[in-house]
């Protein structure tokens, strides 16, 4: 078959190029810290969308850095006991979707809590010198200043893991039976949320984007979702003077370097054609698993949609009920 990235026999060896920062650790568990201090601040304002089994409404939270965020949030109607959950992300620069795409996790006695990602094109906030959104640049926003706890996607893989435990902490939800999925932006979230919450108990990650950034530069697709990272080269760095520098902040926002502190089962869905998020960015994350991975592999598909693979998604996330 034609290729763009490794074999698969490769790929499934490959352990990624970007470097990672000495102190990552520490790192995460400073931001850590600092979002268990925040107060919350929690807001449920009924929705307008109303179906028979499911009552909706919008989820508010304050994040770190002062941010209010939004999520769409949906419990089946009359729920006796606490029952499993879902969290769904989003790909990059859009936003939480319709409600009618979510209907299936109420309908089988899930709640689903689908976010808006801070400054992208939905209703949560970016509160880095305006209020409202930013849209674009986000990888390199922050990767100026001199403190790697400014890089704007810190705080949103912190959105992620604190909207895991509101979900959670809800009276209706069981907090031992919360799952999480997304495609491309929102697979890297999707791993950025069971890496940071480890009471996630199944990931579901697609393409997952934000991985492995010194492999998207080598293999010059630094295009499309990525292109941000030659505009920040020649804007910025034009003679390449600081590249080992920038690859290493990058680090920090690398879900590979998040990727073995994840528990959860895992199934990932991977295009071997995909020239966006190429694939060995995303085996560079999926080989640093330690807990069990499942691959649906779709030779021939790339940055694209995946026949059966919501199907197979909803399924893996129906082994909650048993849990």
């Amino acid at each position: 078959m034609p290729l763009v990235d490794m074999p698969l026999s490769q790929l499934k060896q490959y352990e990624g190029r970007n470097p990672k920062p000495d102190d990552f650790d520490t790192y995460w568990s400073q931001a850590l810290e600092e979002m268990r201090a925040v107060d919350s601040q929690v807001e449920l304002v009924p929705a307008d969308f109303e179906v028979p089994f499911a009552e909706c409404f919008s989820l508010y939270f304050t994040g770190v850095n002062g941010a209010r965020i939004h999520a769409k949030y949906a419990r089946p109607k009359g729920a006796a006991q606490p029952h499993p959950a879902v969290l769904q992300f989003h790909g990059y620069t859009g936003d939480s979707g319709d409600w009618m795409d979510k209907m299936v996790y109420p309908a089988m006695g899930f709640s689903i809590a689908s976010l808006d990602v801070r400054g992208q094109g939905g209703l949560s906030e970016d509160k880095g010198g305006v209020v409202g959104n930013t849209h674009h640049g986000h990888i390199i926003r922050g990767l100026s200043d001199k403190d790697p706890h400014k890089l704007l996607f810190r705080d949103v893989f912190l959105d992620t893991a604190q909207l895991a435990a509101i979900v959670m902490g809800f009276p209706e939800v069981d907090a031992d039976r919360v799952g999480a999925t997304g495609w491309s932006q929102g697979g890297a979230l999707t791993i950025a949320c069971a890496a940071l919450e480890p009471r996630i108990k199944k990931a579901a990650p697609v393409y997952p984007f934000l991985s492995d950034y010194k492999r998207v530069w080598e293999m010059d697709l630094s295009v499309h979702a990525y292109e941000e990272l030659r505009t920040y080269f020649r804007k910025f760095d034009p003679q390449h003077q600081r590249e080992d520098e920038i690859f290493t902040k990058l680090g920090y926002i690398d879900i590979q370097n998040l990727a073995s502190r994840i528990e959860a089962d895992v199934m990932v869905g991977v295009g071997l054609m995909d020239t966006i998020c190429p694939p060995s960015t995303q085996f560079a994350a999926i080989n640093k698993m330690k807990s069990p991975v499942k691959l649906e592999i779709y030779p021939d598909f790339g940055h694209e949609g995946l026949p059966g693979l919501n199907d197979k998604i909803v399924q893996f996330m129906k082994g909650l009920q048993q849990e």
